[in-house]
């Protein structure tokens, strides 16, 4: 018998030293539980009243806070300071932005960063023996290739060339799989900025019907599957009806998906794609769209998402705006996935 316990006793402990990252992971990237989000959409006071505007700003800024708090604790322990390192390719206006969007915001929070540059007509072989040699470099704690690629290259090589420990992202398909799976995974950072959007707002998807207009590999799908997903599992999910729409679906189709929905999720690329008659009162509605168009006031070009943000409003209880919405946040929840991997809590 004594022997018998002494077994279990050596089992159980070693069952909690190997459960001890998964909680880390899960203390990091769900700080509470899924219940404690699930309040109610709050109706708006009267008809006339308009939606609730979900500052992206203010939620990356409290999301960039909790990283430079939890990035200097993990250095004052004594471990290596986070560094994310971004290949950039070629002369995107659009990307160069992006990326020093990413730099800044890791310089804020204490994550040492670097761009390397190169030229529109690097080859991809050149490009994945790169993207090698940094997979084995110790300094490197986090690792992206600036998407979208030149014609020439295969982004899914490369995006599955990118050690899957590495993989801020969130693009490999080993983390893609996990995420398919519920398991704890890097999740795409647009697709984790969206879930966090909504969790922190408080607006309910337990039960709730969501309609995702957008069937795109990094962002579409990837907020799919976690909004549809057992929020008992180890990846806990949003437990909604979710409906994936696209460039195919016939507009009539779609408006008839879009007012029977709680939560629309727009991520198509087509400006004014929603309107105010495709939205039921008290939706909650997410743009995570960029579409820079011409301006005839200005002569100027500007940022606008999927949505007629200005009649929206007028009639949904939640919604965001763009620019301010969704992109802040994407920034914010790529620096939270580099922590993630320099603390090593998922491979």
């Amino acid at each position: 018998m004594a022997a018998a316990a002494a077994a279990f006793t050596s089992s159980s402990s070693a069952l909690r030293s190997g459960l001890a990252p998964l909680r880390r992971w899960r203390a990091l990237c769900c700080p509470e539980p899924l219940a404690a989000y699930s309040t109610s959409s709050s109706p708006r006071r009267a008809a006339s009243d308009e939606a609730t505007v979900i500052s992206g700003t203010k939620l990356a800024q409290q999301v960039l806070k909790e990283v430079q708090r939890d990035v200097e604790l993990w250095v004052s322990f004594g471990n290596k300071r986070p560094h994310l390192t971004v290949i950039l390719v070629g002369d995107n206006p659009a990307s160069h932005i992006y990326v020093r969007n990413k730099i800044k915001a890791a310089t804020a929070v204490g994550i040492s960063s670097e761009i390397i540059l190169r030229p529109k007509d690097i080859s991809q072989e050149e490009l994945l023996d790169m993207t090698v040699k940094l997979n084995k470099n110790s300094r490197v704690s986090g690792l992206l290739v600036q998407l979208p690629l030149p014609d020439h290259i295969e982004e899914r090589a490369v995006c599955n060339a990118i050690a899957p420990e590495k993989d801020v992202d969130g693009f490999h398909i080993m983390n893609i799989g996990r995420l398919c799976l519920d398991q704890p995974s890097i999740i795409p950072a647009t697709a984790a900025a969206v879930w966090e959007i909504i969790k922190r707002t408080g607006i309910q998807t337990f039960g709730k019907n969501v309609v995702v207009a957008g069937r795109s590999k990094n962002v579409g799908m990837p907020i799919s599957m976690l909004l549809h997903t057992d929020g008992e599992h180890e990846r806990p999910g949003g437990d909604a009806t979710v409906t994936i729409t696209h460039r195919y679906t016939p507009k009539e189709q779609l408006k008839i998906h879009t007012q029977l929905a709680d939560i629309v999720i727009v991520a198509a690329g087509i400006p004014k794609l929603i309107t105010a008659d495709m939205v039921k009162e008290g939706a909650a509605v997410i743009d995570v769209g960029i579409n820079h168009i011409h301006d005839p006031l200005t002569g100027k070009t500007k940022l606008v998402g999927d949505v007629d943000f200005e009649e929206v409003k007028k009639k949904a209880a939640f919604i965001t705006p763009v620019p301010g919405g969704v992109g802040p946040m994407t920034v914010a929840m790529l620096l939270k996935n580099t922590l993630i991997v320099a603390k090593k809590l998922i491979y």
